[in-house]
């Protein structure tokens, strides 16, 4: 993933839970207090998502994502903001952010609108390969040592966030999040019947290509034969 996201926000509590909120999620996070010196760093080197807080010291976020829709139409924007009316929201909207978020607010949430502002952007068309295997995300087409793989809709977005992200562990509380969503209600052992059913799938025994880290995670490796 590593996705780079510039947080705005004055308020040293909320900058705080949004880092690590974000950083748990395997996101890049750069905090600003203000608006002015977001946008500098913005025109230098856009990341790949902003959140603007909208009640901010020198320029208000309104403002700022006005200025940036001038010259960059394209990154996501996500105000969080705690004016809450129906016109504090559109008036938001209308400024060219993708979406508006009210204080206070659950922090599974925002990361789940965060990854669908996130998706909006990526190519609609790609192919991921390892050694092995061989993924079509605009197709959800999964290939295994050149033979089509049939696996269920959870079990393909395991094993491609597990690839995405093969340069680092990923925790299991990341993958709940990521994969079953802010809103999933259930114990984690969901997920280690899906471990296991997709090892079964790759005639994985645990350490051939997705590695349990203990009391972490899972990390994704490729141990084949060459002669496979």
């Amino acid at each position: 993933m590593n996705e780079r996201i510039f947080v705005i926000e004055d308020d040293e509590n909320i900058q705080e839970i949004v880092k690590l909120s974000l950083e748990s999620n395997g996101y890049q996070v750069t905090l600003f207090d203000n608006a002015i010196d977001s946008l500098t760093a913005i025109n230098e080197d856009a990341p790949d998502l902003a959140i603007f807080d909208v009640m901010l010291p020198q320029m208000d976020g309104i403002t700022a994502v006005k200025k940036i829709r001038e010259t960059n139409t394209r990154m996501p924007i996500l105000i969080l903001s705690a004016k809450d009316s129906e016109l504090d929201k559109i008036h938001g909207l209308d400024s060219g952010s993708d979406d508006y978020m009210t204080k206070p607010f659950g922090v599974l949430e925002l990361c789940a609108r965060v990854r669908t502002l996130l998706r909006r952007v990526q190519p609609q068309s790609k192919v991921i390969k390892t050694a092995t295997l061989s993924i079509d995300k605009s197709t959800h087409t999964v290939e295994f040592k050149h033979e089509p793989l049939e696996l269920t809709h959870k079990e393909y977005q395991l094993l491609l966030y597990l690839i995405e992200n093969k340069e680092r562990v990923v925790e299991r509380d990341e993958l709940l999040n990521n994969i079953w969503g802010y809103d999933f209600i259930g114990e984690s052992r969901a997920l280690d019947v899906h471990i296991r059913s997709l090892r079964k799938k790759l005639n994985d025994d645990g350490d051939k290509y997705i590695k349990t880290i203990r009391s972490v995670g899972y990390r994704f490796i490729e141990k084949d034969e060459v002669n496979d």
